[in-house]
């Protein structure tokens, strides 16, 4: 269920939070300085949402909350939903003509807000993506990425940066789109890029982050990936169906082959090794199509189920907590 906007406010800025104690506080510092304060001719909002953090992020959140009560809301919810969860947790509690998602942890300059917030209202961009050009990170952490988004720019999306983007500005009409599109295991991204908007792209270079680790894993970068690739790419089963289009011409030209030196006096080929192998590759193969097609079944499965993607437990706004439900 969406909140209805009572009131609207130029744009808001979203930020999901989730195991960043300290680095909350100078993250809406630096808003309030290099941004709010550059543009006192546009009302703003920031929403700080708790994605179940197990640290002390939504104690400073309050803090956040008392010192600026009349700019920030924090959305808490009951436990951890994923990042993208998150963001639309915030999406649909935000009154901006336009939003703004970016990280908690400092590693996206929010001085580029600036740079977006004129490309929606003075060049009429619905979308403005921050393309990451280069990474002041780990070897290990920029090469998995660039993988990852060649990947999905090669089979889902040949207009992905290949550097990715997760610091964007949505304009209104793409929020409800996305709001009323709602999907199981949704590929954000791949959501924004899909709905076809003039979007403008904005280079940048995301800096390393102060303190803490990522929590943004191997495993969860490849359940992101499949997600992508899945949503948005035949890829996977028309790969099912090469593959049983190429076994099946192997197994009648091995068939003939049989068929024919058993005529001229002998198979050349005996024994319980090769048997075994064949059927080793053949079975293999066989697992691999029905993880696939499960993939796709379970994928099926959890969108016509339409459970809510996000629980919040309570919102603080205006000097008032709400205890909510359900989103």
């Amino acid at each position: 269920m969406n909140k209805i906007r009572e009131s609207e406010v130029d744009y808001s800025v979203v930020i999901p939070v989730y195991y960043n104690e300290g680095l909350l506080t100078e993250t809406m510092n630096t808003i309030k300085n290099d941004v709010i304060a550059r543009n006192p001719d546009l009302s703003c909002e920031v929403i700080f949402v708790d994605d179940g953090s197990g640290d002390g992020s939504f104690g400073e959140l309050l803090k956040i909350y008392e010192e600026n009560i009349n700019t920030v809301k924090v959305i808490k919810l009951t436990r951890n939903f994923g990042q993208v969860n998150a963001l639309h947790a915030g999406f649909s509690y935000a009154h901006g003509k336009c939003i703004i998602a970016i990280s908690a942890d400092g590693q996206d300059p929010p001085v580029l807000i600036n740079d977006m917030l004129k490309a929606y209202f003075q060049e009429h961009f619905e979308i403005v993506a921050c393309e990451r050009q280069s990474r002041d990170e780990s070897l290990y952490r920029s090469l998995t990425s660039k993988i990852f988004y060649a990947m999905i720019k090669k089979l889902s999306f040949q207009n992905m940066p290949i550097g990715g983007f997760d610091f964007i500005l949505l304009g209104r009409r793409v929020i409800d789109i996305l709001i009323k599109n709602r999907e199981a295991h949704s590929f954000l991204q791949g959501q924004i890029l899909w709905t076809g908007f003039k979007t403008k792209f904005i280079k940048y270079e995301r800096k390393k982050r102060k303190m803490g680790t990522s929590r943004w894993t191997f495993g969860k970068k490849l359940t992101y990936l499949i997600d992508g690739v899945m949503s948005y790419s035949f890829f996977p089963i028309r790969l099912i169906s090469l593959i049983g289009i190429i076994f099946a011409f192997l197994g009648f030209f091995y068939a003939i082959f049989i068929f024919f030196f058993k005529i001229i006096g002998g198979i050349p080929i005996k024994g319980w090794a090769p048997i075994m192998i064949i059927l080793l590759v053949v079975a293999g193969i066989q697992m691999l199509m029905l993880g696939i097609i499960g993939e796709y079944l379970w994928r099926t499965l959890a969108q016509v189920r339409y459970r809510d993607p996000f629980i919040i437990e309570a919102i603080y706004d205006d000097s008032k907590s709400t205890d909510m439900d359900a989103a």
